[in-house]
């Protein structure tokens, strides 16, 4: 048997980290054993369903790395076959119309609620034999009224449902269109669903699809029904938590590695090990694995993963999504030094991509102002000596590299019998602005020699502006 896994996203907003998670250990599953992995937008709600949210989904999975080997399938492109079932269930005494308006239902529930009995549809239209003039019935699943469900689920264990229970929920409403559990069901069986993984929430569901799975007579798929995602308040995760959507995490700097690493450590474990490549994600991962218990979203340690991922990934990788952050910002990585020489030595000091991508501008633009603190420490009248002996000492440099770079710093230094501090600051805040570089002699060679003496003039220049205003003052 050929494992076959699908995620299937409703297209009403963004791609949020729950259904990530599930689109992730569906992935996972099919990868491991050898299978196929399909995606499929179920857009039949066509009142919130949007091509925003399409894409937006799309997006995700792309920026995840959540490859697909079969889709995106459309639901709204299957209605043909939705009828077909639904005539088919009809014709063969599993599926009927039902004529009941939204007051009659309402009363209907109102009484049950009143003698203390659970609200359900009560199947007053199951054996009518003729219809209501005027009145375009919804149709409804004849579901079993004696018996068990039992599903047999893959984290939770068998979950019996007794058919009592359950009432006969609608599975085609008066214009036609079908709803959830129906096209969810032939959607599946139609594409050969071995196992459906999916949110906890969908539970109460199954024992539905189920029967109507029979109905069909038809093998349902395994099911595995994984627990929700909490916030560090013990709440259903929400936007109030932060940042819920993929992308957002992508904004916020995050490489992608590191959020699907901490989203299949929420719920399922491998000993202690915290850091997995998605290789060793693919060997290790089984659904059986899964913890049964919701988990709790805790920002931190995502943060502490991604500075993890940051220093041990290859500086082509980081600086293949640190280009966007760089466009972000309205630079072009082809006005400088290779992006990827920038990013080996920033690496040891971001956390994030955004932090990267701000500490490292001055790499591609001139430093126009510098930061008020840093310049009233650093760039004084002072300095400015230091400054322009610098820069006498750097043009004569006849190697620009970092080793000679270094000596000049630190014989003007030992000459001027002032710490090397004292002269690289200035230096450093000339080029970058503020106080934060990576090692400066490292930093200037990647630089280059014309656009740090070209700093250096414009911080010379700066100081003596702001010592003429202060001298006219």
């Amino acid at each position: 048997m050929t494992i076959r896994t699908r995620f299937a996203p409703s297209p009403t907003g963004y791609l949020h980290v729950g259904g990530a998670r599930t689109a992730l250990f569906s992935w996972l599953y099919a990868r491991k054993h050898g299978g196929q992995f399909i995606l499929r937008i179920e857009d039949t709600d066509l009142e919130r369903s949007t091509a925003e949210s399409v894409n937006a989904i799309l997006e995700g999975m792309t920026w995840l790395g959540l490859e697909y080997d079969e889709g995106p399938f459309y639901q709204t492109h299957r209605f043909d076959r939705y009828k077909e079932v639904i005539k088919q269930l009809i014709e063969q005494g599993d599926a009927y119309p039902c004529y009941c308006s939204k007051d009659e239902l309402n009363d209907m529930r109102d009484q049950q609620r009143a003698n203390k009995e659970k609200p359900r549809y009560d199947g007053r239209c199951r054996h009518l034999t003729s219809a209501k003039p005027g009145v375009e019935p919804v149709i409804r699943f004849k579901n079993p009224t004696t018996g068990t469900v039992i599903v047999k689920d893959e984290v939770r264990g068998e979950v019996e449902f007794k058919n009592s229970e359950l009432d006969d929920l609608v599975i085609a409403r008066p214009d036609g269109s079908p709803t959830y559990n129906l096209t969810v069901v032939v959607d599946d069986l139609d594409m050969g669903l071995t196992h459906v993984i999916r949110g906890d929430d969908h539970l109460n569901n199954s024992p539905r699809q189920i029967n109507i799975f029979t109905a069909l007579k038809a093998e349902p798929p395994v099911f595995a029904h994984v627990p929700m995602i909490l916030g560090d308040d013990g709440a259903r995760l929400s936007k109030r938590h932060g940042a819920v959507s993929v992308m957002s995490y992508r904004d916020e700097g995050y490489l992608p590695e590191a959020l699907l690493n901490y989203l299949v450590r929420l719920g399922w474990s491998h000993g202690d090990q915290e850091i997995f490549s998605v290789d060793e994600m693919i060997a290790l991962f089984d659904i059986d694995s899964v913890n049964k218990s919701a988990s709790s979203f805790n920002t931190d340690k995502l943060l502490w993963l991604n500075q993890q991922y940051i220093k041990n990934s290859t500086a082509e990788h980081v600086a293949h999504h640190l280009s966007w952050h760089m466009g972000e910002r309205s630079i072009d990585p082809v006005t400088g030094p290779n992006l990827a020489a920038v990013v080996e030595l920033q690496q040891e000091r971001a956390k994030t991509l955004v932090e990267m991508a701000d500490n490292s501008c001055f790499f591609y633009q001139a430093v126009e102002e510098f930061d008020e603190k840093a310049a009233r420490k650093n760039l004084t009248t002072k300095s400015q000596e230091i400054l322009e002996e610098m820069l006498q000492r750097l043009s004569a440099l006849e190697l620009w590299q970092a080793e000679p770079i270094h000596k000049e710093v630190k014989d003007c230094s030992v000459d001027r019998e002032i710490g090397m501090g004292k002269v690289a600051q200035p230096i450093r805040v000339a080029i970058t602005g503020n106080t934060i570089s990576p090692p400066l002699d490292l930093t200037l060679e990647l630089l280059g020699r014309e656009r740090t003496l070209s700093a250096i003039r414009y911080a010379i220049d700066w100081i003596k502006a702001k010592s003429s205003d202060l001298d006219g003052a």
